[in-house]
């Protein structure tokens, strides 16, 4: 579809949050509206910077660079604060903090089955159901533009994302909670809605590749065994080293409590295993310079098992939205309380349709909170570079309908749906707002670059 992109509402201030997020009166028009509070964005980068590792921030700002899309990848922090300031419904649900195109991928089931989902939830945390929709959006808007297409493309991407959020979700929330915690979908439901051959070709494409990311590939990649036998991880610096002496002290009952924090039947399976060897991992754009390991475990009867340990650290919702810590779900256990690994955990848990039997967390290594989870447990991820504009679109809206089925979830979801109601001036609305963003975005990419030029930040190549 082809719209025109609507101008910002004039009933702007009407519609302003009352600071604490508590508004259920924000006209749908309003969505269009970005206030821009007068932030500089470097400082929002150095101050995140502060608290990862000091030889890996000058990679984070070199992948941050590497495109607009890259910037808004790894910017996550920087949207927050510009949504916190903007007009808010206050109708929360547990979000993903970070929902933009390339945080949906495919995994495994338990079952082996390919999953189509969101697999990222570093910054979940409660907020008003629009932020995702919003950041989405903006994602698409972004990433159209890196593309090539044409700015009604970008638009249009932009706006049927919003438009299939707006149904599925209403369409959902007609149902019952049952029939929402079950509803999920998998390579076959995602090829039969690509609805054009071009699509389906990328997608199997993309699972083919998937199903052959295991670990028992990386282990043939990245492990040799010693002279003892025992197998270990083969460095490779910057982005493989071993793991600091303040990090594997003790790393055994590190990894007994793990096995703790999981189901009764995955940590059967777990604590057959024992630990190998331990390094650290660079990876992902907004991630680097945090705390990433991985564990090569040994089982039983030889075989071998990777696993990740990402640092988590607080929400972005938090630190730069200005809302509340944590995830608090029913049965969450006493030692959960302010543990940000335990916040992770949980919200991928409620907001995947199926999750990783071996997610589980720790509450602290060295003064730092972790969740473990499997590593390339057959993931894979659309290259949306590659998709022309009508296929990207699909894509879009394919991304919407599972953050649709993730927000449904959560009990305030119904009152999300019921604001939205059947017309298209939220769709509207926020195809306005994420052409601004986008704007935005390029003026705070080209702020970063010039810091680089200047000096005040600090740019490394992988190799450098």
């Amino acid at each position: 579809m082809t719209v025109d992109a609507p101008t910002p509402s004039a009933d702007n201030e009407a519609a302003r949050r009352d600071g604490r997020g508590r508004r259920a009166d924000v006209p749908r028009s309003a969505h269009a509206d970005l206030v821009i509070d007068g932030r500089d964005p470097v400082a929002v980068i150095e101050r995140q910077n502060e608290t990862r590792i000091p030889s890996l921030v000058p990679v984070r700002v070199a992948r941050m660079l590497q495109s607009p899309f890259a910037f808004f990848r790894g910017s996550a922090a920087l949207m927050a604060h510009d949504l916190a300031a903007g007009p808010s419904t206050g109708a929360s649900v547990l979000a993903c903090g970070d929902a933009h195109i390339a945080n949906f991928g495919l995994f495994a089931s338990p079952e082996r089955r390919l999953l189509f989902d969101l697999n990222d939830f570093d910054e979940t945390g409660f907020a008003p159901f629009e932020w995702d929709v919003k950041r989405l959006a903006a994602s698409a808007v972004i990433s159209a533009r890196d593309n090539g297409f044409r700015e009604d493309q970008a638009l249009d991407a932009a706006v049927d994302a919003a438009r299939e959020y707006r149904a599925t979700l209403r369409s959902l929330m007609a149902t019952d909670v049952l029939a929402r915690y079950f509803d999920s979908v998998d390579v076959d439901v995602l090829l039969d809605a690509a609805g054009s051959k071009s699509l389906k070709k990328v997608v199997e494409e993309t699972a083919a590749k998937a199903r052959r990311r295991t670990s028992a590939r990386v282990v043939e990649k990245i492990t040799t065994v010693a002279e003892n036998g025992r197998r270990h991880i083969v460095a490779d610096p910057p982005l493989l080293v071993p793991a600091p002496n303040g990090v594997i002290d003790r790393f055994d009952d590190v990894f007994a409590a793990y096995v703790r924090s999981l189901r009764p039947d995955a940590a059967m399976v777990m604590s057959q295993f024992t630990v190998l060897d331990v390094a650290l991992r660079v990876v992902g754009v907004g991630s680097v310079g945090t705390r990433c390991l991985i564990v090569l475990l040994g089982g039983p009867s030889g075989e071998t098992l990777f696993l990740q340990v990402k640092e988590a650290a607080a929400s972005v919702l938090e630190t730069y939205g200005r809302l509340g810590a944590g995830v608090v779900v029913p049965g969450a256990p006493d030692e959960s309380a302010g543990r940000h690994s335990y916040r992770v955990v949980a919200g991928q848990q409620v907001l995947q349709a199926q999750s990783d039997p071996f997610l589980g967390w720790t509450p602290t290594i060295a003064g730092h909170d972790y969740y473990w989870r499997q590593f390339r447990d057959m993931k894979g991820s659309v290259a949306t570079e590659e998709l022309g504009p009508s296929l990207f679109e699909k894509y879009c809206e394919v991304c919407a309908r599972l953050l649709a089925r993730a927000h449904s979830q959560s009990p305030r979801a119904a009152v999300a749906a019921g604001y939205l109601g059947k017309g298209t001036r939220f769709d509207e609305a926020i195809g306005a707002f994420a052409v601004a963003y986008a704007d935005q975005n390029e003026r705070d990419y080209e702020a970063t670059q010039a810091a680089v030029r200047s000096g005040r930040l600090v740019s490394a190549g992988e190799g450098d």
